[in-house]
């Protein structure tokens, strides 16, 4: 008999056009055979990578409904996966989802920033939210400009490539505390990963394709979090996750405008479990 799938309640925003967020999120896990449970943040017309002004509606007073509603079914997440929050007031609702299921597997894709700065309308309020919401975390997923970030380091840029020992370096302090951390969007195609309580990090190189799109994070981010839930090392996960994410791209023709994302529908089949014999 099949079990139960695993749920896994996945606060992030939900844009309608552009490949992102919870657009991404959602199929990607329930074609990994879990049940994802959305609890949109923010409801968008578009993401907010370079198409305009989107249409925007605000949902906290409706998540935190939603959540006591929850809590009133006896409803219990195995996992709870957040990312883009927007401000203190979300990240403060996604940790009241922490305490409210403790035995629940807590990642965070922080979601904050890239290339060296925040994305817009990140306030220091809201950057300090997302800190302490990591500091709760089981696993943290940010790329490199945010592991700096909730470090309280300098996120620009540097001149030279991040050396190894550096990007562990990262890892490491990030991974105190016994949680996991993984540091993408490392030049030359690197994903830096540690684990608390002694294990050993590593790192991971892929040969980088030189083409880039929106919401490419959030499709890594949900299969590293189906792939932890399948009981994979971070290691594993995040092989899996960045095999995944170069097939989507070579799938998508060069002609494509990169705002909208990658085409990553026709390969969702390739996540699904094998079938029993």
């Amino acid at each position: 008999m099949p079990t139960e799938p695993k749920k896994v309640l996945c606060i992030h925003s939900f844009a309608g056009a552009g490949r992102c967020s919870l657009a991404i999120i959602t199929p990607v896990l329930a074609v990994m055979s879990f049940e994802p449970v959305a609890l949109p943040t923010v409801l968008l017309s578009t993401h907010t990578g370079g198409l305009g002004d989107p249409a925007r509606l605000d949902c906290r007073g409706w998540c935190r409904a939603a959540l006591a509603h929850y809590q009133a079914l006896g409803f219990a997440p195995d996992c709870i996966y957040t990312g883009y929050l927007g401000d203190e007031e979300l990240a403060r609702l996604a940790g009241e989802a922490f305490a409210l299921w403790p035995a629940a597997l807590k990642i965070v894709d922080p979601a904050i920033a890239d290339g060296g700065r925040l994305y817009a309308g990140i306030s220091p309020a809201a950057l300090e939210g997302v800190r302490a919401l990591a500091r709760q975390a089981d696993v943290i997923l940010p790329n490199l400009t945010e592991a700096k970030l909730l470090l309280g380091l300098d996120p620009a840029e540097p001149a030279q490539p991040v050396a190894d020992e550096e990007a562990l370096a990262l890892a490491a302090q990030l991974a105190e505390g016994g949680r996991q951390a993984l540091v993408t969007g490392i030049p030359m195609g690197r994903y830096i990963g540690c684990a608390g309580g002694g294990k050993e990090p590593f790192v991971q190189r892929r040969l980088r394709i030189g083409r880039s799109y929106h919401g490419t994070g959030d499709l890594f981010g949900a299969i590293a979090t189906g792939a932890l839930l399948r009981g994979n090392a971070l290691s594993a996960a995040a092989d899996a996750a960045a095999g995944f994410v170069a097939q989507a791209i070579q799938n998508t023709p060069p002609t494509a405008d990169e705002r909208y994302g990658v085409w990553f529908e026709p390969l969702l089949p390739r996540l699904a479990p094998m079938p029993e014999l």
